[in-house]
């Protein structure tokens, strides 16, 4: 009996084990936590050039869209969009097309484990491509970005994701531990600024901004028409409330003060921001190139807490004593 009990309680156990297919997948795709980060950036990637397949990306509205950003940017900055425009709408098809695959390839260079670094690199030099044309540089420029609605651009932190997350055993990956927190407090630091802004700190600036954001789906229009009449009138006590609250996450997390807990109130703090201003990036209304800046931050939120591990220290030889 006691036999029959044994087989029949490890046969339980074998059935609910995953099954070989399951295992292999996830030891390739999710081995650890820095796997698992680098498997969601090379995703993140894949939908963005999904994103970029669509039909609207191919027709006059891209470029309309593109030219709406270099209003009130600098001169050097709209002269060089402007001349990135032209190129890209002399041959849409072939330019919009090779704009995807390009990101594409990006996201299964990365989830294909012998290309990760050749891909992450490769991606670090596309993300600085796409801020620039794409996004002018997050619209820092025009003192109306706003982090609320997305600043300072999704695709900025992709990069700073993908040196967070380089494979190896170091701590906060190639920039290491001590470059990841400095990398953070500046993040936090400008975006803290930007809530300061007068476009941003107005009576009704906040509500304005959520007003404004994307929806497609009826719930998330009712969620944030919620929340943009309850921040009627209170635009400037959310700016500083929300100013002061970037400046101790940045500087927290950087100082190793509670920060574990600090970096679990960004992911809070961003998906808030990605729900009421920056509607789940716009992907159910379409015209989307990305999912916005919310998905992101709690990805690079997820691999700072890799990078307040202390370094690993080798393991001393023991040589046996010689008598």
């Amino acid at each position: 009996m006691d036999i029959i009990t044994t087989q029949a309680s490890l046969g339980g156990d074998v059935c609910r084990r995953p099954g070989p297919p399951v295992r292999a997948l996830r030891g390739y795709f999710a081995a650890d936590t820095q796997r698992c980060l680098q498997t969601a950036l090379g995703l993140l990637w894949v939908l963005d050039g999904a994103l970029q397949f669509q039909s609207f990306m191919y027709s006059k509205g891209f470029i309309g869209m593109l030219s709406k950003l270099m209003n009130g940017e600098p001169r050097w900055l709209a002269d060089t969009m402007q001349w990135g425009a032209d190129i890209a709408s002399g041959d849409l098809v072939l330019w919009n097309t090779l704009f995807a695959a390009a990101q594409v390839v990006l996201g299964l260079g990365i989830l294909y484990r012998p290309t990760v670094r050749s891909a992450l690199a490769a991606s670090c030099l596309w993300t600085l491509i796409v801020w620039w044309f794409g996004e002018a540089l997050g619209t820092l420029f025009m003192n109306t970005a706003n982090p609320l609605t997305g600043a300072p651009g999704a695709v900025s932190l992709y990069g700073l994701v993908a040196l967070v997350v380089w494979p190896g055993s170091r701590p906060g990956g190639i920039i290491g531990s001590g470059g990841a927190r400095v990398a953070w407090a500046a993040l936090w630091l400008v975006m803290a600024y930007l809530w300061l802004l007068g476009a941003n700190s107005g009576a009704d600036a906040t509500r304005n901004a959520i007003d404004a954001a994307p929806s497609g789906v009826t719930w998330l229009a009712t969620v944030q028409d919620w929340a943009a009449t309850a921040a009627h009138g209170h635009g400037l006590a959310i700016a500083v409330v929300m100013a002061l609250l970037s400046v101790v996450i940045g500087i927290g997390v950087a100082a190793m003060w509670h920060a574990r807990l600090l970096l679990w109130t960004a992911i809070g703090v961003n998906l808030v921001y990605w729900v009421l201003g920056q509607g789940l990036g716009g992907i159910f209304q379409g015209g989307a190139t990305d999912p916005n800046a919310g998905l992101p931050f709690v990805l690079l939120a997820m691999a700072m807490f890799g990078a307040l591990e202390p370094p690993r220290s080798p393991v001393p030889i023991v040589r046996p004593a010689v008598k």
